[in-house]
């Protein structure tokens, strides 16, 4: 490690012969395009897309995830998958606190191959944090799939176990220098590493979890369509940084990364939409935002090193396929109807469209592209080698086998030794955000003179606890009524569309002693 004493020379630390400012640059600024994903892009599009009861819920598993896996990062997590070599799929875990070690040149010593993915013309300190704002955007996403009932205390303990032994291990494994990186598995910018596993860690947390309450499964209309398109456009743009800086520098392969990008993303978004057409006879714009999702995540791991020719066959793929999972499979398989309640279906749109990712640049990497990102492979099958679609199955099946065993073993750890439950009492679950955090999200006429809450509320809490709910009765009805729908997911509006699991669930209309209209079970 390298020191500084008092007679250091400055001239070497403020412009050192390795540094490239401009990679710097770059890499600071798309750095911050993937940190931005996280917040707000991702926060604010699960608040969109939860119902009203779920909305800081859902915005604070992200802000927690993301402060907290900084934090690990920093003390050991970094080094564990970007450090010296300790096992085949794991460095050696320690701080990168000290000065010394954050003001050198960032070089990755268990990659042992010259060239970009060896050393990088920038600090350690500027590829620490690039690296940390996909790590923490990997925990983000899993979140996507237990939102609307884990217990909150389980997701503190879950973030920092699952980083450590699930994400640095596929991030040593196919960047650090680990075996799938000697293998030849090619993993451009986290298809593997970040949406495979995400995807696959929110499948089992899912099922470990268990589902949310009924009424909220069938019926689950989002709160804020507008604040959901807020999201998606932050995601969709800051994309350019997530795939565009994985080159380590400004290099005509990151400009070929940021257009493949884009365009697959346009072909899945207009594909999944035909899709919709098709099947549905009307365009929806939730689907529209999830075949963006997917044209993302599918050329995460092929984003410069294929032909744009080819990032459009993947964006039509990627329209496709996932859209048969999520509207065929999710729908009428009993493994997702019964067992695995995906609230925002992170299993399709990033473990599916992940590993169809990571097999179609099996199929069209070009060798050319290859070489520009510092490759020692001979494209894919387009080109003749067919052997890299097998190298990328390889890849796939590790990085779903290591993360369906370490998320359960992760959970069952949390439920079974620590004894904290992985989900909130029905009861919680009823009244959501005011009970878990004693905050509502949407609060702009409180504590106006006057204001008092609608009568059908307050008869429909009352209604509740009478008839359906008895254990409520030590809670104020006055208080769950006090927002119109603080109960939309037992008692949804008259008139509201049902969510995704099908079926009307709007209640009878009965009639009050005084002639107002009342739901009832």
């Amino acid at each position: 490690m390298t020191s500084f004493g008092t007679n250091y020379n400055s001239t070497i630390l403020e412009n050192p012969p390795w540094l490239d400012t401009g990679d710097n640059a770059w890499q600071l600024t798309a750095a911050s395009l993937v940190g931005l994903q996280s917040i707000p892009g991702l926060t604010v599009l699960y608040a969109g897309l939860v119902k009203r009861k779920w909305v800081i819920n859902s915005m604070f598993m992200t802000f927690y995830a993301f402060a907290m896996v900084l934090l690990c990062w920093s003390i050991w997590a970094y080094n564990v998958g970007f450090g010296q070599y300790m096992l085949p799929f794991a460095g050696k875990p320690g701080p990168l606190l000290t000065i010394g070690e954050l003001i050198r040149q960032s070089d990755l010593p268990s990659t042992a191959s010259p060239g970009p993915l060896s050393t990088q013309d920038f600090p350690k300190a500027t590829m620490a944090y690039f690296q940390f704002v996909f790590a923490a955007i990997t925990l983000v996403l899993i979140a996507g799939g237990y939102l609307g009932r884990m217990n909150f205390t389980a997701w503190m303990v879950f973030v920092p176990l699952w980083l450590t032994f699930s994400y640095c291990v596929g991030a040593y494994s196919l960047w650090g220098g680990g075996y799938l990186f000697k293998l030849g598995v090619i993993d451009y910018s986290g298809g593997y590493v970040i949406h495979l596993s995400s995807g696959t860690a929110a499948f089992t947390g899912a099922y470990w979890i268990g589902p949310r309450l009924k009424q909220d499964r069938q019926n689950f209309q989002p709160s804020n369509i507008p604040l959901m398109m807020v999201g998606a456009g932050i995601v969709w743009i800051g994309w350019n940084g997530f795939n565009g800086g994985d080159p380590y520098s400004a290099s005509p392969d990151a400009g070929v990364a940021v257009f493949n990008t884009n365009l697959c993303t346009a072909t899945s978004l207009l594909t999944w939409m035909c899709m919709d057409l098709i099947f549905y006879k009307k365009p929806s714009l939730i689907g529209a935002v999830n075949g963006m999702i997917t044209g993302l995540v599918a050329i995460t791991p092929a984003a410069g090193v294929i032909a744009g020719w080819g990032a459009i066959i993947m964006g039509v793929c990627s329209g496709t396929v996932p859209w048969l999972s999520m509207n065929i499979a999710g729908k009428r398989m009993r493994l997702f109807t019964h067992h695995v309640d995906d609230t925002l279906g992170i299993t399709h749109t990033h473990m599916v469209a992940g590993a169809l990712g990571g097999f179609l640049v099996g199929i069209f990497a070009t060798p050319e592209g290859s070489e520009a990102f510092g490759l020692a492979n001979y494209g894919g099958a387009i080109t003749g080698n067919g052997k890299q679609v097998w190298l990328q199955i390889v890849g796939a099946l590790f990085i779903i086998g290591w993360n369906l065993v370490w998320t359960s073993l992760i959970l069952l750890f949390i439920k079974y030794v620590l004894r904290i439950p992985l989900r909130y009492s029905d009861e919680l679950l009823l009244i959501g955000d005011d009970a878990l955090h004693g905050e509502d999200a949407y609060c702009f006429y409180d504590n106006v003179d006057g204001l008092e809450p609608s009568p059908s509320a307050h008869l429909r809490a009352l209604d509740l606890e009478k008839h359906s709910m008895p254990g409520l009765g030590h809670v104020r009805t006055g208080h769950l009524g006090r927002k119109d729908d603080v109960l939309e997911g037992i008692v949804p509006a008259e008139g509201s569309a049902s969510g995704s699991g099908g079926g009307d669930v709007t209640p009878p209309v009965q009639k009050t002693g005084d002639g107002m209209d009342i739901k009832s079970d």
